[in-house]
């Protein structure tokens, strides 16, 4: 009999200490294998979490948070994923869709349009999900004023909800410590 895998969404603030704490050490331990700054970790609170369960196991994470993006004039709220990772021996059997099944209904009902920032592995992924690779310029809203991040250029994905977007445009996002994207 197949193990059964529940997914489950909970707010940063609905989560225990103990629960966040594991969470942590499963991205960095478990997914991103000892690579997770304290300001990536800082950047996947204070939003939805999507967890997925096996067993009473964790075995896949996401989250999404509100940010701002600036895009054709207008300041618009963006659900950014962030922490997205399924335990290795889970992969490529469906968890990182339905994590990310849950975020993206999130983001259709809460927000203008959702956004990620996605590594090589990830992004056929998000293109087979209906995520559009943003073909524009990329910057950042710094202290110093709109820098470019042409090193984000190509990487930068988007999930259309309410706003219209042009993607041959240039996207600015909010200033943030750490990866900006």
């Amino acid at each position: 009999m197949a193990p059964m895998t529940d997914v489950r969404t909970a707010h940063t603030a609905d989560l225990d200490p103990a629960s966040l704490k594991a969470v942590r050490a499963f991205l960095t331990y478990e997914v991103f294998e000892g690579d997770l700054s304290d300001q990536d970790w800082e950047h996947a609170l204070g939003g939805i979490h999507a967890l997925a369960w096996e067993d009473g196991k964790l075995i896949g994470h996401a989250s999404v948070v509100q940010r701002r993006l600036l895009h054709g004039g207008r300041a618009l709220r963006a659900g950014y994923v962030e922490g997205v990772g399924v335990r290795a021996d889970k992969r490529r059997q469906g968890h990182g869709a339905a994590l990310m099944a849950e975020l993206e209904r999130v983001v259709r009902g809460a927000y203008d349009l959702g956004a990620l920032s996605s590594s090589q592995e990830g992004r056929d992924f998000y293109l087979a999900r209906g995520w559009q690779r943003w073909q524009g310029p990329t910057s950042a809203l710094t202290p110093e004023g709109i820098r470019r991040t042409a090193d984000e250029d190509g990487w930068i994905f988007v999930f259309p909800a309410a706003a219209r977007l042009d993607l041959s445009a240039e996207l600015i996002c909010d200033w943030r410590d750490g990866d900006v994207w």
